[in-house]
């Protein structure tokens, strides 16, 4: 029940020193009238720097060392890590810590654009698998171990295997599965694990990545917990990650200056769960799964290994409408959700919600009008193993110019483009450009999604590699 970085920070953002230090706010004394009555004074008081009796965050060994530590007995780690620059800088360091330039990595093509930041900084070499996909949805799920399977024996010199555990939609692979495998070949498994931080907390959800054996995971502990947003942690077990290349790798990426709000927020949300977590977890499945029964068009994935009830997908393009459109007429009778996609729309129900907010996302989607079904364009993904033409590393540096849309294609990419969210890349730096993969941004533009990484927002134009 203790919460020794919460609490020290209470207690320092309750001291009457005159402060000489940073931040030049000075406990809210000179902040912006507008913005101090919208945080208030306490939060604040609050916001600190590394003062002495606050610990360390790349060299802990007092709050934030504790902190730390209960963090990893209550999340079944060996060792945790929190993280001031989200689980970004988290997958970043994982590669980092786990291959040198030129070494191969396998992990699936659907990966989070901050894994390809990984390759990017790390100069390793993707090996990308194909996931399982639904044409028909234009979902890609996850990877199987078959496919995992196949590509170490085609590829025994790689280095790691990084995979998505859940998918943006809340699907899981067979973890533990290809956790074996992965270990049959002496290398360590790691696992973006930025939706799943509530496992380990209900029976009834997919098993945590700790549990099936995985070496390394990283949790956005603010997505489906309580810490507050960019506030997340690394876990690590066993012995196949050089420990201290991990504390190395995070030095690298993360700030010098991190913000102690979000740090005690981890402290609190992991206090929560150890002392709550199993009550406050029912209650979060008890809420989706009325959610579920209640409104038309809820996608199952009935064939996919396992699948986490708390993220609601339901299909609009039957409706006549793309999942952004749906999304903007939702938001005006008062619901908002996590993630529009050219068919879909996904919620994310979290220990948060309430009855009420159910009840509204019940009604709202219930008043979403009915015309002539639609049928967006699906996209296509490759189901070969694909190494990039040019390594994301030698691409990002690589001299580069832009050309018109119709002279891109089949050229190399020097951009990572991708809509946002999920942040899954379209367009990566290393790979050949395909009219598929023009087709798919411009009709995410069409619709009115948001694309980032693009040289020229408006899709006229690519960068290329010269």
């Amino acid at each position: 029940m203790r919460v020794p970085l919460l609490e020290m920070l209470a207690n320092c953002a309750q001291s009457q020193n005159a402060a000489f230090h940073t931040p030049g706010h000075k406990r809210g004394q000179g902040s912006f009238a507008a913005f101090q009555e919208l945080i208030g004074d306490r939060a604040l008081r609050a916001d600190l720097p590394e003062l002495p009796e606050l610990d360390n965050l790349f060299a802990p060994q007092g709050a934030i060392d504790e902190a730390q530590k209960l963090a990893a007995e209550t999340f079944g780690a060996e060792q945790t890590w929190f993280l001031a620059n989200g689980s970004t800088c988290g997958i970043i360091a994982t590669i980092l810590a786990t291959c040198n330039p030129g070494d191969k990595i396998l992990l699936p093509r659907n990966v989070h654009q901050s894994a390809i930041s990984g390759l990017i900084l790390s100069g390793a070499v993707p090996i990308f698998l194909p996931p399982e996909y639904d044409p028909v949805l234009d979902i890609a799920h996850s990877v199987t171990p078959k496919t995992v399977e196949t590509a170490l024996k085609q590829h025994p010199d790689a280095k790691a295997v990084l995979v998505i555990h859940p998918t943006y939609f809340g699907v899981c692979g067979d973890l533990s599965a290809i956790a074996n495998l992965t270990h049959s070949f002496g290398i360590p498994l790691l696992v973006d694990e930025a939706h799943g931080a509530h496992f380990a907390f209900h029976p009834d959800f997919p098993i945590s990545a700790l549990s099936a054996g995985a070496d390394l995971t990283v949790q956005s502990t603010h997505k489906t917990l309580s810490a507050l947003t960019q506030a997340s942690m690394l876990h690590v077990q066993g012995s196949r990650i050089e420990r201290d290349r991990i504390s190395r790798a995070l030095q690298l990426v993360q700030s010098t200056s991190p913000n102690y709000l979000l740090l005690a927020s981890l402290d609190a949300a992991r206090a929560q769960m150890a002392i709550e977590g199993k009550a406050l977890m029912t209650r979060t499945l008890e809420l989706a799964d009325r959610a579920r029964s209640q409104i038309q068009s809820v996608l199952e994935f009935s064939n996919c290994f396992a699948v986490d009830r708390t993220r609601v997908t339901i299909t609009v393009s039957h409706l006549g409408l793309d999942g952004f459109a749906a999304d903007e007429l939702l938001q005006t009778f008062g619901v908002t959700a996590e993630f529009p996609s050219l068919q879909h729309l996904t919620f994310i129900v979290s220990l948060g919600n309430t009855e009420a907010d159910i009840d509204r996302l019940i009604e709202a989607c219930d008043r979403l009008p009915v015309s002539e079904p639609i049928t967006p364009l699906s996209g296509k993904i490759e189901q070969s193993f694909s190494v990039p033409s040019l390594s994301p590393r030698e691409a990002f540096f690589a001299a580069s110019h832009l050309v018109p849309l119709e002279q891109a294609i089949d050229q190399i990419s020097a951009e990572l483009i991708c809509p946002y969210p999920p942040g899954i890349p379209v367009l990566l730096p290393g790979e050949r450009i395909t009219k598929n993969a023009i087709a798919q941004l411009q009709t995410v533009l069409q619709a009115g999604g948001f694309i980032s990484g693009c040289s020229d927002p408006t899709l006229n134009r690519l960068k290329i590699v010269s």
